[in-house]
């Protein structure tokens, strides 16, 4: 991994929680993060933290991202076929729990939801994802440091 390494943010259901983590390292580490969103994102004021809006539209933010992502990145989204999409290019997937995906566990992630798609399909109540909660901040801020060190290491 480059000292290079960026990451991009799937915005559009990215949490507050998230967003501010992400913008502190931003930072602190002089690393560019992109938000990708198909609507208006306010950002703080920095040279390190952009957020780029696309036009409306299944997928459109998903896509951009898969577009620009380059080997060694970081994105940062819940999306699986996305995460499936950014390892396929030789970066990482950080879903906002703490769950990094790579390419020994997006297969595995990409079946299952699947399946799950499948289960709702035939009208089966799969639940929802559950409440986002302080443990889920700090999982996501831990992988985000191991990343951020690698980073440094070049």
């Amino acid at each position: 991994m480059s000292a290079g390494a960026q990451i991009w943010v799937d915005a559009d259901a990215c949490p507050v929680a998230v967003k501010e983590i992400l913008f502190r390292a931003a930072e602190r580490e002089q690393v560019n993060v992109t938000l990708v969103a198909n609507q208006y994102l306010r950002t703080p004021p920095s040279r390190y933290i952009r957020a780029v809006q696309v036009p409306g539209g299944f997928d459109v933010a998903d896509q951009e991202i898969a577009r620009r992502v380059a080997a060694g990145d970081l994105v940062v989204t819940q999306d699986i076929p996305l995460a499936a999409a950014v390892v396929d290019k030789g970066a990482l997937a950080l879903d906002p729990r703490g769950e990094l995906h790579t390419r020994e566990t997006i297969a595995q992630r990409l079946t299952m939801r699947n399946f799950m798609d499948e289960l709702r399909g035939a009208g089966i109540d799969t639940g929802g994802h559950a409440a986002f909660h302080a443990r889920d901040k700090q999982a996501f801020a831990n992988q985000l440091d191991r990343w951020l060190a690698q980073r440094r290491q070049g």
